[in-house]
């Protein structure tokens, strides 16, 4: 009788419809609250949704891609920026809530580039492109899927590039063999373990610089700070603490953020001071960020290899344009394929004391 006196009265109804639509509002409410959504870089309208996921925005570089790359695509597409802040699994759960949006391109700088299975199997299965960029994914897994491909660089390129940079100073500046034995104590400071452009650039680096002939002779093992500039600094002070700063004669770092936190130690020890008299320990990194430049310029650091971040966030969007329009991702375009004809590979440069444009320091 209950249920039929319900049925039958209207304000009865209209109290289950006002329930029903507060149940409505709370469930909406939950999904909102569960789906982090990113930030949004354009206004929706007609515009094709596109997701742009970093392993960390805080990365100099990767800020720096980003930084070029979101204008040029907010522009003509709604753009959906998500930072993993160094987390794989958090950036899975990224993609996999914004798919529910059916977005029509993903933009995807790995965390671990080991989930690029993952990743393409979640584009696979939307139908639509993946573009991975920076950090290079298993290649296989790209040629499995026709809507994918890589936008990066070859890290056995900077490192060789550093090796070169290394031969230059070892022969010009003979007082950097402070104990005049004919080798080059060296530490080096290693992105991530398992990272294959951190192990490229490390390998390449030390081996380019022999090939060149410098006797090359490492002090301690590789010491891995994930490519933060804070790891490296209190790693490099320890070394110091240790009576290390005796034995090195130069320092390599996979990255610009890694050799910042390096100076920053040395400059605590007394080292790297610029313009002020003391000792010098040169210090060479990749990147070339404009912290780099300036300690290159402040005759606190003595070398860079570039990365082109411009030029990165520039061919990322014209391969995406392509991809929305359904086109090959190269159709038109003033790139073309690497060698391994899924890649689109950016070159590395020199930087140094000319491209900073000011002189070193003397009293080195």
């Amino acid at each position: 009788m209950r249920h039929r006196f319900l049925a039958l009265c209207p304000a009865a109804r209209n109290v289950r419809v006002v329930l029903s639509s507060f149940a409505a509002l709370a469930l909406l409410l939950l999904i909102t609250a569960c789906d982090d959504g990113g930030q949004s870089e354009s206004p929706a309208g007609d515009r094709p949704l596109v997701g742009l996921f970093l392993f960390n925005a805080k990365d100099t570089y990767i800020g720096a891609v980003s930084a070029a790359l979101r204008p040029r695509l907010a522009a003509t597409v709604e753009l959906n920026v998500q930072d993993a802040q160094g987390d794989p699994i958090l950036q899975l759960n990224q993609v996999d809530g914004f798919l529910s949006r059916q977005p029509k391109l993903l933009l995807v700088n790995a965390v671990d580039p080991k989930n690029a299975a993952a990743f393409v199997a979640r584009a696979k299965k939307a139908t639509i492109p993946i573009i991975f960029f920076n950090r290079e994914p298993d290649l296989d897994v790209l040629r499995a899927y026709p809507k994918s491909c890589f936008v990066g660089t070859n890290a056995a390129d900077a490192g060789r590039m550093q090796g070169e940079l290394i031969a230059a100073l070892w022969r010009a500046h003979p007082e950097y063999d402070r104990n005049r034995d004919g080798n080059c104590q060296y530490a080096l400071f290693q992105g991530e373990p398992d990272n294959p452009e951190a192990q490229a650039r490390s390998e390449y680096s030390v081996r380019e610089a022999r090939e060149k002939g410098v006797s090359m002779s490492q002090v301690g093992a590789n010491l891995v700070c994930n490519w933060d500039s804070g790891l490296a600094e209190r790693q490099m002070a320890a070394l110091l603490a240790s009576g290390a700063s005796k034995e090195i004669e130069m320092v390599i770092s996979n990255n610009d953020a890694m050799a910042m936190g390096v100076i920053a130690a040395l400059n605590q020890g007394g080292y790297n001071l610029g313009e002020k008299s003391g000792p010098f320990i040169p210090v060479i990194g990749v990147d070339a960020t404009e912290d780099a430049a300036r300690a290159i310029s402040d005759g606190k650091m003595s070398a860079t290899v570039k990365q082109d971040g411009e030029a990165m966030a520039e061919a990322i969007v014209a391969v995406a344009e392509n991809a929305l329009a359904g086109k090959d991702f190269l159709a038109g375009t003033k790139y073309a394929w690497a060698a391994d004809g899924i890649s689109i590979r950016i070159p590395y440069s020199p930087f140094g004391e000319k491209e900073s444009q000011s002189p070193r320091a003397k009293g080195h």
